[in-house]
């Protein structure tokens, strides 16, 4: 057992960078993790600024992530971070993840993977070679109702899956159609250089289609999708539907939008089996509800005797104390951990394996992104998706 913290790093996330902050929140959620180095911008003396906001030593405080992971790969491994945290923007995950795997350091990396399917196979090769550990942070799967939705279609609950409908509709784009018809781009995400082949369906629709597959353990097979650019000018999809079919002939819906007005954050799924259906929403994540053809439906709550040791391993307050968005990120890192502390105590890995997505989960998701692209400019036409991991 470790007698310290683990060492954390991180590139990205500086002065005004909320999903950084949230990073480093969730990481320091259960006091086992401590942040000591940082690259946190291009531009160094802002790296240098937000080294100082967090208290960090100056002299770990890089001018860019190539410097950080040559010298804190140079350091004993007593003294050297852990493993690195990526928030960056999509084109630079497949460089800087490289960079920290030459050195010998784990990583954990925002979604989606990478820049295309092609880095993203590459970066399979140099963690499968490495044999570091890889943590992905699709943090809806960390949540410890759906993670209780994967046990019940696990243990046979719902029978054989029959239909998958998944939506991830946001608004906050809404005001692009009005703003932003002198064709400047005010989002990274909607930047084809920056943000690759798709923004909606990379940024939102990736995370729908993750959260099926890690409730139902079905992959998919093939996609038809529509993508659609509302926005004036705009070089990218801002809403998106498609049909799926996964393998064993079940059949789905996925829609995201980031130009649905009124809409928050409303990720929602619904699985139906031959014995019962699931249905789970993220703006009420303590919520699993369970129904049936021929019996009342049931409403499972977190933090629950009844919940089973799936949810039970990753909640942290009683029932009635909603858990949410921070703590759902807290559990990737807290299983990314358990993997780090396994992989320096010589245990790793373990053979009952861990419960966080992984550089497969990464691989899987840009080939869907791939192919939802491909498809729309095919008229919807129904595409393969091949992610061969």
């Amino acid at each position: 057992m470790m007698s310290r913290k683990l060492r954390m790093g991180m590139v990205g996330g500086g002065r005004g960078a909320f999903i950084g902050a949230v990073h480093r929140m969730a990481a320091n959620l259960d006091g086992k993790i401590e942040l000591v180095a940082g690259c946190f911008s291009s531009n160094p003396e802002k790296s240098k600024r937000s080294g100082e906001d967090l208290f960090l030593d100056p002299s770990r405080v890089y001018a860019s992530y190539a410097e950080m992971a040559a010298c804190e790969g140079a350091l004993p491994l007593g003294e050297r971070m852990d493993f690195v945290s990526i928030v960056t923007r999509n084109d630079l995950h497949f460089p800087v993840a490289k960079a920290f795997l030459e050195a010998g350091i784990h990583v954990i990396c925002e979604k989606p993977l990478a820049f295309s399917l092609e880095e993203a196979k590459e970066l399979k090769k140099l963690v499968d070679a490495s044999g570091l550990v890889f943590a992905l942070t699709h943090n809806y799967t960390g949540y410890p109702m759906v993670k209780e939705a994967r046990a019940m279609v696990k243990g046979g609950t719902l029978g054989r899956i029959l239909k998958i409908v998944v939506e991830y509709p946001q608004g906050y784009a809404i005001g692009g159609l009005k703003q932003q018809a002198d064709g400047a781009i005010s989002n990274w995400r909607a930047d084809p250089s920056v943000a690759g082949v798709s923004n909606c369906i990379g940024d939102i629709g990736s995370h729908a289609e993750n959260l099926a597959r890690y409730i139902t353990g079905l992959e998919l097979e093939e996609v038809a999708a529509d993508l659609n650019t509302f926005i004036p000018n705009g070089k990218l999809d801002d809403d998106g539907s498609m049909l799926v079919r996964y393998e064993g002939g079940a059949r789905g819906v996925l829609f995201a939008s980031q130009i649905s007005a009124g809409e928050e954050n409303n990720l929602n799924i619904r699985v139906y089996g031959t014995e019962a259906s699931l249905e789970w929403h993220q703006e009420h994540p303590n919520e699993l509800i369970v129904k049936f053809a021929e019996a009342p439906r049931q409403i499972w709550r977190r933090g629950n005797s009844y919940n089973g040791p799936e949810a039970s391993k990753y909640t942290r307050l009683p029932f009635g104390h909603p858990e949410a968005f921070l703590e759902a990120f807290a559990n990737v890192y807290l299983g990314a951990a358990e993997a780090i502390r396994d992989h320096l105590a010589g245990t790793y890995p373990r053979a009952e394996g861990y419960d966080f997505p992984t550089v497969d989960d990464g691989v899987e998701g840009m080939a869907f992104i791939e192919a939802a692209v491909a498809s729309s400019k095919a008229n919807a036409a129904w595409t393969p998706v091949r992610a061969s991991v």
